[in-house]
């Protein structure tokens, strides 16, 4: 089932936390563990509010610090800055830290009340992609046409379709009374999504939308002159009072809030006596501005009446900037108030089906996968069972940098190489902590001269001296590569500032391939926006036989299967099926054969052109009955040439797409290549795979 929800409308005003106070009590009734995360809360409060009400009324013990990752302000700031990956990945860790204690997590979308609508939806959008939750969309039906609804809740749901979102449910809130809730079905039959949609239709409450006279006191920091038993008065307007009486009381309408300077003791009496007139209509209450109080002879008067018939509220500010203020108010439904909650929650019930969303919700689990979330898998799959990685260029900034992140993560043991000392001050210099990494300078190893021993055993039969295998250990990778062989450590990475010959040639040598393994190939991870693809070989093998193609295909399916991807292979070719002959054709046809016999249970097919192994609609046209085609997760490239270029063409192209490798397969123990171009996050990517990969090495 699905272990999470994320609530998002795109504008404000859609009374999304009458929603969430449903969802939530829905989920509860059935769950044993809920937590609730707000990724982006408001600057204005001190606790957001939401967060507040969901806490409080269901008596939650999650912790207020674990419920939200930024304040508004600081997320902008932060965005301006081009600091958009670490916002997204902080607030990943923070969900999933989450996920990991409790049985589901409800997220809840921004307010759009910061002024920037379109800024907002970015960001909801790109945090939803990350998080990697169904949303549940909640459209803003108030003051609006039955068409209007319609196309918002069309366009809605076509923005975040485009943006790769899994739509769960559609919920149309706050309609006019003069509009059918058979809405919601016009809407259903009309949206062209990829799944079922749900769509429910919620009439407008006044009750919840309209702010009382207890929200006024908290949104102005007012004080309570009289009428204290009656703040839960709802606001319908704000008038602002400034005529003379006779002119004023003709623009009384049911539920004003008079704002008038505290001077005016005419308003404030002719107020007053309209409430006891049932001529008049109900006004709310009356807020005086300036700091002004009644007179003694005025307060005398009101204190005299017996029970004050409206509340009367005093604030500092002068009228016109109290009014604007308060033309910003909205109500809200306040974990005080069991009133309004039960209303909003009576409400949800009667209009949402919720039996039917439940089910949804079990049956619902997003299939997505981001460049974040996978980087964050692999991170949390490394830690399970650290192992002790190797990094012989101990005196690049980038490897100390990376160490840094990678023994405050704990993912791995890291062994540096070099000298001690110079590589201390290094560290010092750039501001890298080391954390527990083990420092170590080959040539003053204890182990330095039984490793110049292995190695001098091992290839003398390539007419090695001694004193050639004293030279070959003085090199760091050497010796990195001969702890790995003597199981002084799980594997190694190197490659930053060395050539991949450099790097994988000690390898290649002495801890050679595993058993039915005939070669040592490459794999790249291909990290796009809603996916990961395994692309294979795109740096190893120039010109694959036959054999070797086979083996490469089988080699690139088991690899995915250690990074949780599961394995549909697609023979790549400029042929599908039967459509083409030739002799690349036929290499990949024998091939495909090879590996159907050496692995009959793996989903292979071959040859299949790109676009018949990724797309669903050209696989039902070109090669219908594939359990492949169209579907396929691990794509093996006839040649280097065609899968190198073609991985860097889906990296730069792509928008979003990262690649992670390249990812060697086939050795005994695990030994990987960086590119001297690469980031300090490739380095601690490559490091957490290669711990993964160690942690499945038969003991």
């Amino acid at each position: 089932m699905s272990k999470s929800l994320y609530i998002s409308a795109t504008e404000s005003r859609s009374g999304k936390s009458a929603i969430v106070l449903g969802v939530m009590q829905l989920l509860l009734a059935h769950i044993r563990k809920v937590a609730i995360f707000r990724p982006i809360i408001s600057d204005k409060e001190t606790n957001d509010h939401d967060i507040d009400l969901i806490l409080k009324h269901f008596r939650l013990s999650q912790p207020y610090e674990t419920t939200y990752a930024y304040k508004l302000g600081e997320a902008k700031r932060m965005l301006n800055e081009g600091k958009q990956a670490m916002l997204l990945e902080t607030t990943l860790n923070k969900f999933k830290e989450l996920e990991s204690q409790y049985d589901f997590v409800l997220c809840e979308g921004t307010d759009y009340l910061g002024g920037e609508a379109t800024l907002e939806f970015e960001m909801n959008s790109a945090i939803i992609s990350n998080l990697g939750c169904p949303v549940l969309a909640v459209v803003n039906g108030l003051r609006k046409n039955a068409e209007e609804i319609r196309e918002s809740a069309l366009s809605t749901l076509e923005t975040f379709e485009e943006k790769g979102l899994e739509v769960m449910a559609v919920l149309v809130n706050r309609i006019g009374p003069d509009i059918p809730l058979e809405v919601a079905q016009e809407i259903q039959q009309a949206a062209r999504t990829k799944h079922p949609l749900l769509v429910y239709a919620i009439p407008d409450e006044k009750s919840l939308g309209n702010p009382t006279i207890n929200d006024v006191v908290k949104w102005l920091d007012a004080q309570v002159l009289y009428g204290h038993g009656r703040l839960d008065s709802q606001v319908e307007e704000i008038l602002v009072a400034a005529m003379h009486i006779s002119n004023y009381l003709s623009y009384l309408s049911e539920g004003s809030l008079i704002v008038s300077p505290g001077d005016r003791s005419d308003i404030i009496l002719a107020s007053l006596a309209s409430r006891l007139s049932s001529s008049y209509p109900d006004i709310s209450g009356i807020v005086l501005t300036g700091g002004i109080q009644p007179s003694v002879s005025v307060h005398r008067l009101i204190e005299g009446w017996t029970g004050v018939p409206i509340p009367v509220l005093s604030v500092p500010g002068h009228t016109y900037k109290t009014a604007q203020i308060l033309n910003g108010l909205h109500g809200t439904i306040d974990p005080e108030n069991p009133m309004k909650i039960a209303s909003a929650l009576g409400i949800f019930e009667s209009c949402v089906n919720t039996e039917e969303l439940r089910t949804r919700l079990v049956e619902t689990e997003s299939r997505r996968i981001t460049p974040l979330m996978f980087e964050y898998t692999l991170i949390e799959k490394a830690k399970v069972r650290r192992q002790r990685i190797v990094l012989p260029e101990g005196t690049c900034d980038r490897i100390l940098q990376a160490t840094d992140i990678l023994t405050r993560r704990g993912v791995a043991q890291i062994i540096l190489l070099g000298d001690p000392t110079a590589i201390r001050k290094l560290a010092a210099d750039i501001g890298a902590n080391l954390g527990d990494a083990i420092i170590i300078d080959p040539t003053k190893s204890e182990h330095y001269d039984d490793y110049v021993d292995t190695y001098f055993e091992l290839r003398k039969h390539k007419c090695l001296s001694r004193d050639m295998a004293h030279d070959r250990m003085s090199d760091p990778t050497y010796f990195a590569t001969m702890m790995v062989y003597k199981g002084h450590a799980d594997g190694m990475v190197s490659g930053s500032v060395t050539t991949t010959a450099q790097t994988i040639r000690p390898a290649f040598e002495f801890i050679k391939t595993k058993p039915g393994a005939s070669q040592v190939s490459s794999v790249f991870l291909m990290c796009q926006n809603d996916r990961v693809l395994v692309y294979g070989d795109c740096a190893v093998i120039p010109n694959p036989n036959e054999q070797e193609l086979a083996e490469i295909a089988i080699n690139s399916a088991h690899t995915a299967k250690v990074f949780g991807i599961d394995p549909k292979v697609a023979m790549l070719s400029y042929s599908t099926g039967d459509s083409g002959a030739g002799e690349d054709v036929q290499k990949v046809i024998e091939a495909t054969a090879i590996a159907k016999k050496l692995a009959p249970g793996l989903p292979l097919e071959g040859p299949l052109q790109y676009d018949a192994a990724i797309d669903p609609e050209v696989a039902k046209t070109k090669l219908p009955d594939s359990p492949v085609a169209g579907q396929a997760t691990v794509f093996i490239f006839p040649d280097l040439n065609t899968g190198n270029n073609t991985y860097k063409a889906v990296q730069r192209s792509v928008p979003g797409s990262m690649a992670i490798g390249p990812v060697l397969q086939g050795l005994n123990k695990p030994v990987n290549d960086l590119s001297r171009g690469c980031t300090v996050r490739d380095i601690v990517n490559t490091v957490a795979i290669t711990a993964i990969q160690a942690q499945v090495q038969p003991d």
